[in-house]
């Protein structure tokens, strides 16, 4: 199949007028997204291709060391233009982002409109529905502001994108709450302004004391401090090395539930579904009293300082540097067992050689091993489906004819960078 795409992407692509794979005007069919996509379709064939045998040059075929480094090189070269061409689709996406963001917005200032209308059938217009949709409003527009100030990062979503370039689940939980209290705070403004009883002006000030707004002010203040420390947690230990971060492509809905490898984390899980029920009871609490800040159950706001204790300790848990245990000769079937000798391949056995969200030929491709003073870069070995060199358990390298004799040390460098232990080999002529 992916040969057959990659045929009908050139056949496309080869017409008068086409754009190339890097444009990036909209939603052009030959912008950055087309560009992209045929990118990926072109090496996912020249993969395939390789892994069954077949499109080896003759002059390395003969040589079992030298077809597998040409077809590494080869698929370097393809994985890093996928790489480039997925960026730049990324970049145009967010910038596209926006416009989208703000429409949304301004569709559930509509909806509340409309909520507010079928409610009011019987019951009557009062004045704490008009404060409501004039805070939508206000809420809106600060929005839909915020939004065009960062259109080229995607819109309102920008405050919640981390610097790995995924949505931040810790930000978006405490954003939620914020937008809440910057809403029920203005409703309350809007129902002060129009009060002309003494009473009832005092009965709303009455209303945002703490009596009502203490469990809703704890856990705001938790979320946020949340939000702030777990940025300042995963710096710290991407610093020290003890957490591997590799950059995404663009933000995904997903992120907020899901690891750096798209597998679904129950920390994040929890701490998502547990905020949002208890921001639903809360935006029900404020629709039945508009007239004070919506007094949280205190059992409910345990709940929430429960979830986010949980989502702050997974954090703290989380990664690790990665181990070599033990480097090995590797024995071709028939060969004789022999001390290791420049030439021979030898297998690295250990752990985290591959970070989460590095599952990428462009990524794999940026690890390197050091043996003695010589930097080996690993060698992609392509099967169907995928690869079997590297993996997150073992690396497999050829030791380079450059290598001294003798005792030398043995390390391996990640695609983020992390530098793990050194294990002494030996070495012989």
């Amino acid at each position: 199949m992916a040969v057959q795409e990659a045929g009908r992407s050139a056949v496309r692509g080869s017409g008068p007028g086409t754009h190339e794979g890097g444009c990036t005007c909209g939603d052009c069919p030959h912008g950055a997204r087309e560009g992209h996509r045929r990118a990926v379709a072109e090496f996912l064939a020249k993969r395939e291709q390789y892994a069954s045998g077949r499109g080896l040059p003759p002059a390395v075929a003969h040589s079992a060391s030298a077809s597998r480094q040409w077809v590494s090189d080869e698929l370097t070269q393809s994985a890093g233009l996928v790489a480039e061409r997925g960026r730049a689709e990324g970049e145009a996406w967010l910038g596209r982002l926006w416009r989208r963001t703000a429409a949304a917005v301004w569709g559930a200032t509509g909806v509340l409109l409309l909520a507010q209308a079928l409610t009011a059938i019987g019951a009557g217009w009062t004045v704490a529905r008009t404060t409501g949709l004039i805070a939508a409003v206000l809420t809106g527009a600060a929005l839909t502001a915020a939004a065009c100030l960062h259109r080229a990062r995607g819109g309102v979503l920008a405050p919640l994108i981390g610097e790995d370039n995924r949505l931040s689940t810790s930000r978006a939980v405490a954003a939620g709450w914020v937008l809440f209290v910057v809403y029920t705070v203005l409703v309350l403004a809007g129902e002060l302004a129009a009060a002309s009883a003494r009473g009832r002006r005092d009965a709303l000030l009455a209303g945002l004391g703490l009596a009502h707004g203490a469990g809703v002010v704890t856990v705001v203040a938790v979320i946020c401090g949340i939000a702030v420390l777990v940025r300042r947690v995963v710096g710290v230990r991407v610093l020290g090395q003890r957490l591997q971060k590799i950059r995404a492509d663009r933000p995904r809905a997903a992120d907020l539930l899901t690891d750096d490898a798209g597998r679904g984390s129950f920390a994040d899980t929890q701490y998502v579904v547990i905020g949002a029920v208890a921001l639903a009871f809360a935006v029900v609490r404020l629709a039945r009293r508009p007239d004070r800040l919506p007094d949280l159950p205190w059992s409910l706001a345990l709940l929430v300082l429960v979830s986010a204790a949980t989502y702050l300790a997974a954090k703290y848990a989380e990664g690790g540097r990665p181990v070599v245990l033990s480097v090995v000769r590797v024995r071709e079937a028939g060969d004789l067992d022999a001390p290791i000798r420049t030439g021979d391949d030898i297998e690295i056995r250990g752990v985290g050689f591959v970070p989460p969200g590095a599952q990428t030929a462009d990524s794999l491709s940026r690890m390197v091993v050091r043996i003695g003073a010589v930097h080996v870069h690993v060698p992609l070995v392509p099967v169907i489906g995928g690869f079997s060199n590297p993996t997150d358990t073992l690396v497999t390298v050829p030791v380079p004819v450059d290598v001294e004799p003798g005792r030398v040390e043995v390390q391996v460098v990640t695609a983020a960078g992390v530098e793990t232990n050194r294990v002494g080999i030996e070495v012989t002529e």
